[in-house]
């Protein structure tokens, strides 16, 4: 049971809106606060190496902390400066060849299928989508059909759409990918913080994901999961696209770490990494999957809400659903809705065709507006963005 009254008055936000933009950019509680702000005094004080250098230990329990998350050994953690750069790093790792095949999904976002479509260009990588089933999610059946095709090297699935309340069929792929020998690489952006993740389960070989999301961290930071023995399924070294954690043996020689450090650079916001750990120790603390119960609760209750209100049309999809709701109004483009909401003190966003070509041009949604709810929301909060969207309808 989470203490609704104590992360709220952890959270600033909350005394001055209803925020519903968790997908976008959660408030971080007070102790990720303290760590930063904290640390930025002792950078001051100390010196930016001296300040980092005192903190070696805790910097270490971050990657504990991550492996906790996801279930699996901090060796397999590397850290990033975002959800994009971790799977760009992973996946410009794979040392691509003309004819490879790379899957994807009609819910992948925007920076994943352009790096798909780089590959193409660059190096003759055949990229191959594979379509929804009737509810919305990725088609299984067909994912196993492409599958059985051996010049299949990755399936890319993006767990939950930044448009949309889907959860996708994550650990049916992993399944999938494990009995015809693929890679498969996993977008927990917007899931990460908000669903229950562990690797194993899932089966993915790789996992990126964000912290100023769902897990409320500072922005500018990230991790990246990357299973031990990975080359071994790629039939490659997985090597960083550049110097990544490389030491400089000797004048003609480099070595990389054999853990997942290989991925990571060394210039980074200490102070933001500080940040991260405290806002993934956080969730830990109140326990991810009691965070899923409440987060889905909740959304559920201003999905029905919102389905009752005439001139409102909720357009997520999926079997199984999360915390992000999108929908949209009659008569009004959703940026006249956001920025309604807006005046009203009520936080939303808008994803548009841009951030999802392959899904929403092909449904013929040009945006939506996205409330995406957490567990510090309150079911009074949802009640009333409800009644001013009520109010917006009739003023059409």
């Amino acid at each position: 049971m989470i203490d609704v009254a104590a992360v709220r008055a952890d959270t600033p936000a909350t005394a001055e809106r209803v925020f519903l933009n968790h997908a976008g950019a959660s408030p971080s509680p007070a102790p990720v606060l303290d760590a930063v702000v904290g640390h930025l005094r002792d950078e001051a004080r100390l010196g930016g190496y001296e300040a980092a250098a005192a903190r070696a230990g805790d910097l270490a329990g971050v990657r504990r902390s991550i492996a906790s998350l996801v279930s699996c050994d901090p060796t397999e953690v590397a850290l990033s400066t975002s959800a994009t750069d971790a799977w760009e790093t992973a996946f410009w790792s794979i040392p691509w060849r003309a004819g490879d095949v790379v899957l994807t999904c009609r819910s992948e976002y925007v920076t994943n299928a352009v790096n798909l479509l780089v590959a193409r260009d660059r190096f003759g990588v055949d990229v191959r989508v594979v379509d929804d089933d009737e509810h919305g999610q990725v088609d299984l059946a067909a994912m196993e059909r492409h599958l059985a095709d051996p010049a299949v090297r990755m399936v890319s699935l993006s767990h939950v759409p930044t448009h949309g309340g889907l959860v996708n069929p994550a650990a049916e792929v992993g399944r999938l990918c494990r009995s015809a020998g693929a890679l498969f690489l996993l977008d927990a952006c917007q899931s990460a913080g908000q669903l229950h993740l562990d690797v194993g389960a899932i089966g993915c070989d790789i996992l990126t994901a964000t912290g100023r999301k769902y897990l409320r961290g500072p922005r500018g930071t990230g991790f990246l999961y990357v299973r031990t023995g990975v080359a071994d399924t790629v039939g490659a070294d997985v090597d960083p696209n550049g110097s990544g954690g490389a030491t400089w043996d000797a004048a003609e020689r480099y070595s990389f770490p054999q853990d997942a450090t290989r991925f990571e650079r060394f210039e980074r916001s200490v102070a933001a990494t500080l940040g991260l750990g405290a806002a993934v120790d956080y969730a830990l603390t109140l326990g991810v999957e009691t965070i899923e119960a409440r987060v889905v609760e909740l959304a559920t209750h201003l999905r029905g809400a919102l389905g009752a209100v005439d001139g409102v049309r909720v357009q997520d999809r999926g079997l199984r659903r999360c915390g992000i709701v999108t929908f949209t109004v009659e008569g009004a483009a959703s940026a006249e809705v956001r920025r309604l909401l807006a005046a009203a003190s009520v936080s939303v966003w808008v994803s548009d065709a841009a951030h999802a070509r392959l899904d929403m041009d092909r449904r013929g949604v040009a945006d939506v507006v996205r409330a995406s709810v957490h567990y510090l929301n309150t079911l009074e909060e949802l009640d009333r963005t409800v009644e001013l969207l009520e109010r917006i309808v009739a003023g059409r």
